[in-house]
């Protein structure tokens, strides 16, 4: 499969304040911070078309209390990742009834249909415990692109050469940008933590 790298589009902004009243709706219960992460948050940077949203809780132990709701409200819910990643939940959105077409979750042998999937998501959602490193490094990566054009501009052309590989799937692609993210979220942590006066 090819990924889709558009440029830089101002309504990633407006369907974000879009899903994140819906998202707090839902989870209004658990007072949710929610935040706009991910490529489609950074201000000229191009991206997949998909809105990355991280959603914080204030305890590890409501992590759970949010699957039901979500996939009550149309958010399929990857219970495939969470051996690899136990400390987050994953959701993703699709476009307008497309949901019906897919099951509610995705779990450990489920064969995910990669394609037709990719055609038809808005959104990933990623819920943490609010403040842990999981969180952070998705907050200070996002702020670090904002003010390091040179990076922004490293990152975007990575992603237009990724792009022209036909990927086995999306999570190959992600293989792909994993070197670049991995130095430079160390740098973005390090520069945040700095900023917010931490050490």
């Amino acid at each position: 499969m090819k990924i889709t790298i558009a440029p830089y589009d101002p309504n990633w902004s407006v369907l974000f304040s879009d899903l994140k009243k819906e998202i707090g709706e839902i989870l209004k219960e658990l007072d949710p911070v929610i935040e706009h992460v991910g490529s489609t948050s950074v201000p000229k940077l191009a991206a997949k078309p998909i809105i990355d949203i991280a959603v914080g809780l204030s305890k590890k132990n409501d992590l759970d209390r949010t699957i039901e709701p979500m996939m009550d409200n149309h958010f399929i819910y990857y219970e495939i990742f969470n051996e690899g990643m136990p400390n987050r939940r994953l959701f993703v959105k699709l476009k307008n009834g497309h949901h019906l077409r897919f099951p509610k979750k995705f779990s450990e042998g489920d064969d995910i249909p990669h394609d037709e999937l990719n055609l038809v998501r808005i959104a990933h959602v990623h819920i943490w415990e609010f403040g842990t490193s999981e969180w952070t490094r998705h907050i200070a990566f996002r702020e670090y692109l904002k003010t390091h054009e040179e990076v922004k501009k490293q990152y975007a052309n990575l992603k237009k050469e990724l792009s022209k590989i036909n990927w086995e799937h999306g999570m190959a692609y992600n293989d792909g940008k994993n070197d670049f993210i991995k130095r430079e979220e160390a740098k973005a942590v390090a520069w945040y933590n700095s900023k917010q006066g931490r050490t």
